[in-house]
């Protein structure tokens, strides 16, 4: 993978690709589910850039995560929102960044709950490799190296715009 360069994507931008990926699949009539926090936010400007006309679903995986037990619960715990039925339905599951899969994992065990979809693809701005699950993006704009301790997390500006902030452990 490239160097991580400086300075970071613009967000903004990235989005309007990753809406440039899913746009040729609209015919299947998916629906998309953003997860808590970076992939609602996500979600929310696909819905706007795709002209979508269905309210988007919202989903926490606190409780379906595998480190749940170790970790104990998020301060932050969000109520999981699916405003339409999943049976049956194409969907697309929307985060930032994408990992180890375990996330990943944890929403579509979720789903799961509301119903058996008839698919389920992966749309994420980054995917920063290190997969401990067979899982991978269907739709991904940028594929990041992170250095040892790095990671990746996106913020929402006072402005209303999306940006990356590097972490470092």
């Amino acid at each position: 993978m490239p160097p991580l360069p400086s300075p970071l994507p613009d967000v903004e931008i990235q989005c309007r690709q990753l809406a440039d990926l899913i746009r040729p699949h609209l015919d299947r009539q998916p629906a998309l589910i953003g997860i808590f926090s970076g992939g609602a936010w996500i979600a929310g400007r696909l819905k706007e850039l795709l002209g979508l006309p269905e309210d988007i679903g919202l989903i926490d995986v606190s409780f379906y995560r595998d480190d749940y037990a170790a970790k104990g619960l998020h301060p932050r715990v969000k109520p999981t929102v699916i405003p339409f039925e999943v049976e049956g339905r194409h969907l697309i599951l929307v985060d930032d960044v994408v990992y180890t899969g375990r996330t990943t994992r944890a929403a579509l065990n979720e789903l799961f709950d509301y119903g058996r979809p008839a698919s389920v693809a992966l749309a994420v701005l980054a995917d920063r490799g290190g997969r401990q699950l067979p899982i991978g993006a269907a739709y991904c704009v940028w594929n990041v190296a992170l250095g040892d301790g790095e990671s990746l997390e996106l913020r929402k500006l006072d402005d209303g715009r999306l940006a990356w902030r590097l972490e470092n452990a």
